[in-house]
């Protein structure tokens, strides 16, 4: 287990020795202490709850969150092909698996450092710039819906991490691991209207119909456009299917990843 986690530490030492780690970071620091100013200048501060506030800075900057630590997952095991350094990785005395988990895991550990700091800085500063008064019927922005809302954003993020990561470590390209999850960050609403579930019963059952968990908090959801409602999907529904599918990508990497000769 030393060596595991000594194998762990070796690999966030590769992520943080960047200076592109901290810039990143620097961003997504700066931009989730601006936003609620930004909101503040627009909007004002006496009606607006700040968890609403810190909601929206969130949401907003998730994005470019996604952006980053989809960057770290897709080198995470390409950059060790474009670098050379891969054959030097395999001749310790450690087995693939291992070298594998720790890459992953340190890529997973990167994902919830810069969440939970874009978490903490938007509501801090949410915090000092918008009201803490509760609105009189009870209803808007609270904790509880906050949390819930940013750990769904989470959950896409994970599962967009374990695509990157397989793309990595299957083609050992990390542009081509960018560019795909990319592409699903930008099409998964597209295709989600595409492949609807109520046109389409199979379609409950295509990854992107099931990563926005966030449409669960919400009686109204995308699929009640075309009527239907969620067509007997659930949140325990969603979720399993995310499974499903995370157990798949994880199974192709580490197999793949295992059986690839590196001799040439």
């Amino acid at each position: 287990m030393g060596n595991f986690g000594n194998l762990i530490m070796n690999e966030n030492m590769k992520i943080f020795r960047r200076p592109r780690t901290w810039i990143m970071l620097s961003i997504l620091a700066l931009i989730s202490l601006l936003m609620p100013v930004l909101l503040n200048e627009g909007m004002g501060s006496s009606e607006v709850p700040y968890w609403q506030a810190a909601i929206t800075t969130v949401q907003v900057v998730f994005f470019l969150n996604t952006i980053f630590c989809v960057v770290i997952a897709a080198e995470a095991v390409a950059g060790e092909f474009t670098w050379g350094t891969i054959k030097l990785l395999l001749i310790r005395p450690w087995s693939r698996s291992k070298i594998l988990a720790s890459k992953y895991l340190s890529v997973i550990g990167f994902s919830i450092l810069s969440t939970l700091l874009v978490v903490i800085m938007a509501t801090v500063m949410s915090y000092m710039l918008f009201s803490h008064s509760v609105t009189p019927d009870g209803s808007g922005a609270s904790a509880s819906h906050a949390f819930a809302l940013w750990g769904y954003l989470y959950v896409d993020l994970f599962i967009t991490l374990a695509i990157a990561f397989m793309v990595s470590s299957v083609f050992r390209s990390g542009a081509l691991a960018i560019g795909l999850s990319l592409f699903i960050m930008f099409t998964q609403n597209l295709f989600s209207l595409i492949f609807n579930p109520v046109r389409y019963e199979w379609a409950k059952y295509v990854l992107f119909n099931n990563m926005d968990l966030s449409r669960y908090m919400d009686p109204v959801t995308d699929f009640s456009m075309l009527d239907g409602g969620n067509t007997g999907m659930t949140l325990g529904f969603s979720v399993a299917v995310l499974a499903v599918y995370y157990v798949v990508f994880m199974l192709i990497s580490w197999v793949v990843f295992n059986k690839r000769d590196v001799a040439g």
